[in-house]
């Protein structure tokens, strides 16, 4: 399956934060824009859905890699993730930081 057309992302720029629903619980990842880059702060997924995360932080990525920022994983989670998927996500990060 497609992961963009079973994740519906949303941006709630008001509380800064992109969000999804998996079985109507709100799932997010909280974010920080300063100077072209995304700091990926905090990430909740709801009880259950702990196995969708993994689509969730790639969906997230491919917004991010779409708007054409760099993006910072200061969320423990979301930097394992990325530790995981160097090699796929490294240029999403910025230059000189390392993961």
């Amino acid at each position: 399956m497609d992961v963009m057309t079973a994740i519906e992302l949303t941006d709630n720029e008001f509380l800064r934060q992109f969000e999804t629903t998996f079985d109507n619980k709100l799932a997010k990842i909280e974010y920080s824009l300063q100077d072209r880059k995304i700091f990926l702060t905090k990430i909740h997924m709801p009880e259950g859905a702990e196995d969708r995360m993994n689509d969730f932080i790639v969906a997230v990525f491919k917004e991010v890699e779409d708007r054409n920022i760099r993006l910072v994983p200061t969320s423990p989670e979301i930097a394992k993730f990325m530790r995981s998927n160097r090699r796929k996500y490294k240029n999403l990060l910025p230059v000189g930081i390392n993961i």
